[in-house]
């Protein structure tokens, strides 16, 4: 398992996750592959000092990516969206 400093991979900050921290307080983390719900919990608890009412995880499939004739696979990756307490925010999003 990773530690509580690698649970969290990076924020993700698109066009649609914008409009979720902004109508609905929902922020979108890549996480480590191996990290539970309760560890990604704790892992924005501390690293943020915010209080977490709801976790959903999923796995995202790598995608097969060519150039020229040979041909591959992009890694998979797990995206873990984060609800929180009614007036707390992440200073990072806000940015």
């Amino acid at each position: 398992m990773a530690t509580l400093l690698r649970t969290i991979v990076r924020p993700i900050v698109t066009e649609k996750s914008s409009a979720a921290y902004q109508d609905r307080g929902e922020y979108t983390f890549e996480v480590h592959p191996e990290a539970n719900k309760q560890a990604i919990k704790q892992a924005i608890e501390t690293l943020f000092g915010v209080k977490v009412t709801g976790v959903w995880t999923s796995q995202q499939r790598g995608k097969l990516k060519r150039v020229g004739t040979r041909s591959g696979l992009r890694p998979r990756w797990k995206k873990a969206i984060v609800t929180l307490k009614a007036g707390d925010t992440i200073e990072i999003f806000e940015g």
